[in-house]
């Protein structure tokens, strides 16, 4: 399902005096967190750039960035715009980067995203309304867990949805940076059936106690579901390293 909470912060104004990079850092963010999707129509450039505060010169810059990136296409005709490009091999290049990084670093990943992430449930659980409350519930219980393409879009939009009712923008960016950077990488972990089901609990159960305004119960649930994230990330890296190690051997055989 659509995180539309996600979707605000993906087109929410920039921060003032940054540039066409930082178009392209959001707009990639948003593709990479599932919450822009393959074939989607991007806003125009002139709904762009007054969605993000800057130029169009500057929407226009960091949309010729996105296609040469290969992450965009630009379409002619009357129903032409800019479109999100399909088959980006997106997870092949997540195992590939999994490889290249060290056990301590996926663990202080891990306990990094955890505590930006517990400090916007926190303070979600303290500042939503009863109504978002429910809502956030209601959220939670149509996502789809039935893949792992589906629980990595819906627990990255829920992880969104909540950094949005905490209802602080500073909060909110610092999520969608974590989360761009690493929630990828950290939701790889859902590969894993057992992982995959105790998240989908684990997203109810924060959810339940945002609507109960139980912050300390929310940032805990946080840092637990994290935690296991951070485990499975682990398995899921020595699964990598023990295949290439066998290629490898093969090679040397050869």
């Amino acid at each position: 399902m659509r995180s539309d909470g996600g979707r605000a912060a993906v087109f929410a104004a920039l921060e003032t005096g940054r540039r066409a990079d930082a178009v392209v850092r959001r707009l990639a963010d948003g593709i990479a967190l599932g919450l822009l999707s393959p074939n989607e129509q991007l806003p125009s450039e002139t709904e762009l750039a007054r969605r993000f505060g800057v130029a169009v010169i500057t929407v226009r810059e960091g949309l010729g960035m996105l296609r040469d990136s290969g992450l965009v296409e630009t379409r002619r005709g009357r129903d032409g715009g800019s479109f999100v490009r399909s088959g980006t091999g997106h997870e092949s290049a997540l195992e590939a980067r999994l490889r290249t990084v060290s056990r301590v670093e996926l663990a202080d990943m891990a306990v990094y995203f955890a505590t930006i992430l517990g400090g916007c449930a926190e303070r979600a659980a303290a500042r939503a309304t009863d109504a978002e409350g429910e809502r956030l519930v209601a959220w939670v219980a149509q996502a789809s867990f039935d893949s792992a393409a589906s629980a990595r879009s819906n627990t990255g939009g829920f992880y969104l949805e909540m950094a949005v009712l905490s209802q602080s923008p500073r909060l909110v960016r610092e999520q969608i940076r974590a989360q761009a950077e690493y929630g990828p990488l950290l939701l790889l972990a859902l590969d894993d059936d057992g992982v995959r089901t105790s998240t989908e609990q684990g997203n109810h159960a924060i959810a339940e106690a945002v609507r109960a305004h139980d912050s300390d119960r929310a940032r805990a649930l946080v840092a637990a579901q994290l935690e296991t994230h951070g485990a499975g990330l682990l398995r899921a890296k020595d699964v990598l390293d023990r295949a290439a190690a066998t290629a490898e051997r093969g090679r040397a055989d050869v």
